[in-house]
């Protein structure tokens, strides 16, 4: 026993001299996220019964988390669950990483056979770990805040081995459910309500823990702050700082157009190219989504996209806010996330229509392959005929 015992001091010793995490410090925070269960009712595209992993992708505190817990409770499925957000697993290896899969064992009980790890891509090589899960038979879930977890790693070391689920703040429907609002009464007192929570909606936007808060500035600029850091700054090393800030808050400010990158390059003295990155890194943080311009050849399709927020409530609710208030504008976005929403997980894809710089715009244009199935034209106010002052190329 004694023997054991100095065994036991011998590897803690050396796992400290390496700057591996205690086992002790892995099991302690597992035990306290096993009670941060959180709830959330959407599971339509979650595969039970498949050997893919099931990867759910979007903004941060949009509900990723929440959302895997409900489906799993639901199914009344035994699982173990981690999130490598905690700062006490800051820096885990991918060799401590069966260390972990053991103290799951010991804490969830051997016979689990679903894993839920919250942000992995925190841990580096961590796809080599889920690879060997998966071959195992382990039913895999996955959650992230990064695009790169899907299209730079995913991709290339998954091998299409996963099923993409991507998620984002609380659509309208969802944000009434939420604060009980009636959507189904004809009374001109519920009309009247749901105006006003519209109205509401556009303004605060549907991040889920936002809605009981009283304090919704703290909250957005604290997320985009975790956004700007954790998913872009530290992960593509960015020097110039400041200059990624003043072009995230001009994205913000200016939602629904087309970014005029020579512009805001003349404005911040940086490169064309610096601007171009910054945006896609928002991108794949998703941050922001674009839009690119409908049209048969794929040069002219990269040229002008638009730029439009995960969420509305980053225009009013963040430091040095000065948003006018364009309802119009607030209402495109919203509607072009509803779209990005409806037709992420059906394959169809959104443009917008605007043949010269001269002609009228249709604003969304639903398409399945080349092949446009709807047209939307978004208007708050619809007192006056609009025309596109030209035919359509379809």
């Amino acid at each position: 026993m004694l023997f054991l015992q100095n065994i036991g001091v011998l590897v803690y010793l050396y796992q400290k001299q390496l700057g591996m995490i205690d086992v002790d410090v892995i099991l302690q925070v597992l035990e306290e996220q096993r009670e941060l269960w959180v709830r959330r009712s959407e599971e339509q595209f979650f595969e039970f019964d498949s050997q893919l992993a099931q990867v759910v992708i979007g903004v941060r505190r949009s509900g990723k988390s929440t959302l895997c817990h409900k489906v799993l409770k639901e199914r009344g499925v035994a699982y173990a669950y981690v999130s490598f957000d905690d700062d006490r697993l800051v820096g885990m290896q991918t060799n401590e990483l069966n260390t972990l899969l053991r103290c799951l064992y010991q804490i969830y009980g051997v016979e689990i056979q679903y894993v839920f790890f919250d942000e992995i891509q925190n841990v580096e090589g961590w796809h080599i770990f889920v690879n060997r899960l998966l071959r195992s038979g382990l039913r895999v879930f996955i959650t992230g805040s990064n695009a790169k977890l899907l299209s730079g790693e995913l991709a290339t070391h998954l091998t299409g081995r996963y099923n993409e689920i991507r998620l984002f703040p609380f659509s309208f429907a969802e944000y009434c459910a939420y604060h009980n609002i009636d959507t189904k009464s004809i009374t001109t007192k519920a009309d009247a309500i749901r105006r006003n929570a519209f109205m509401q909606y556009i303004n605060d936007g549907g991040f889920p823990e936002v809605q009981a808060l009283n304090n919704k500035r703290g909250y957005m600029q604290s997320l985009l702050d975790a956004v700007l850091q954790k998913d872009i700054q530290q992960r593509f090393r960015i020097r110039n700082v400041d200059i990624l800030r003043k072009t995230t808050y001009q994205l913000i400010s200016t939602p629904c157009q087309c970014i005029n990158y020579d512009e805001l390059s003349e404005i911040f003295t940086v490169s064309d190219k610096t601007l171009r990155n910054y945006v896609d890194y928002l991108r794949q943080a998703f941050l922001v989504q674009l839009l690119p311009k409908f049209s048969f050849k794929s040069k002219e399709r990269i040229v002008g996209e638009k730029t439009y927020l995960v969420d509305t409530g980053l225009e009013n609710n963040r430091d040095y806010s000065m948003a006018a208030e364009n309802s119009g504008w607030r209402l495109e976005n919203v509607i072009y996330i509803e779209l990005l929403r409806r037709c992420s997980n059906k394959y169809l894809d959104v443009y917008y229509y605007k043949p010269t710089t001269n002609s009228k715009e249709i604003d969304f244009v639903v398409c399945n392959q080349n092949k446009p199935q709807e047209l939307i034209q978004v208007a708050y106010d619809i007192s006056q005929k609009h025309s596109t002052g030209r035919s359509l190329p379809w």
